[in-house]
């Protein structure tokens, strides 16, 4: 048996420990073979030296995370706990100034945080466009605003088009109060919220005024040509086949294009497919597209989102919807009750 003193002076102890000692629970829980005490600033760990060896690397890193940030969500010290290579490690200890993607308003610093998210941004620097799929809270459309927003402020692009289906979520969009803009507006919020962490108000206003941001429904993409911008449809499991070979065929010179989607919740009419799943399938192998699958190892919300997702997954396993197959899409969920097509 060895012993192994830690201090923690460099850190706020709190943020260390958690609220009601949640992350020092969840250290202990990691390695069940060591007896880990807290006194005060200091953490001593009692067991074999191996095990003392690889807990004390963990700890090293989420002191050297609080050292540079002040705060840990109990998301990322349970990522970090979790993360077993260098890759996930250089996820959290950001050792190049590079890695920053786009530093926003009152100094905030915006980055890709986890393994995918940094493959979403190496594979948009060397293609021109990248499909980005993957659940709920994975960052898929934050990453990608982010990376748009730095391609204008290095003059890459002269222009940032964000756009989504305005297809309703359970909603009808008939029914909501206002004007054409007044009901569109709530469909693309997520897209002005990315925008307000990374651009100061009065120069978001400006861009917006004179078009240099353009945040639009996917219906008004049609006949243009769309040269030196950034394109982002997002949300892309709800258009239709022929609306995204419209929108990937507006991509005109010097134009980059990332499409985000998440095929468990497609929210189309029951007579109407996604067209993500077959631009997924059918563009795969075409140089200078890349595809990115996220999953709930990314989820950057809420530490709760991940065992949600991960729940729903459990049971699409478990009581699988007609027509669905393992390894294939889960399809749109209105679909699942329909006849198979067999014509043709």
């Amino acid at each position: 048996m060895t012993e192994t003193i830690i201090s923690l002076d460099a850190v706020n102890p709190i943020e260390f420990f958690g609220v009601n000692n949640g992350k020092l629970d969840l250290l202990k829980k990691k390695f069940p073979l060591l007896k880990i005490l807290s006194r005060g600033t200091q953490l001593k760990l009692s067991g074999l030296p191996e095990q003392i060896d690889t807990a004390k690397e963990k700890i090293d890193l989420i002191i050297q995370y609080l050292q540079r940030n002040g705060h840990m969500s109990q998301n990322y010290f349970e990522q970090i706990l979790g993360g077993d290579d260098a890759e996930t490690v250089d996820n959290f200890i950001e050792r190049n100034p590079n890695d920053v993607l786009v530093f926003g308003p009152n100094g905030k610093t915006v980055r890709a945080r986890t393994l995918n998210q940094k493959k979403m941004v190496h594979e948009a620097e060397k293609n021109d466009i990248v499909f980005a799929i993957g659940p709920a809270g994975t960052g898929k459309t934050y990453t990608a605003v982010a990376l748009a927003v730095r391609a204008l402020k290095n003059k890459m692009v002269k222009k940032i088009i964000l756009t989504r289906p305005a297809v309703e979520a359970g909603e009808s969009l008939g029914f909501l109060p206002g004007d054409l803009k007044e009901k569109i507006d709530p469909y693309l919020r997520p897209l002005y919220d990315a925008l307000d962490d990374m651009i100061p108000a009065d120069k978001l206003g400006y861009y917006m005024s004179t078009r240099v941001i353009e945040i639009a429904p996917l219906a008004y993409m049609r006949g243009r040509t769309l040269d030196n911008a950034f394109i982002i449809l997002d949300e892309a499991q709800n258009a239709t086949d022929l609306q995204i070979k419209m929108f990937l065929t507006r991509i005109g010179a010097n134009a980059k294009a990332i499409i985000t989607g998440d095929m468990t919740q497609v929210d189309l009419p029951k007579n109407q497919k996604s067209g993500l799943e077959k631009a997924v399938r059918i563009l795969r192998n075409i140089d200078g597209i890349a595809h990115i699958e996220l999953d709930e190892e990314d989820v950057v919300r809420h530490r709760l989102v991940k065992a949600i997702i991960k729940a729903y997954d459990r049971d699409h396993k478990e009581n699988p919807p007609p027509e669905y197959t393992p390894g294939n899409w889960r399809g749109n969920r209105h679909q699942r009750d329909e006849k198979p097509n067999t014509e043709g």
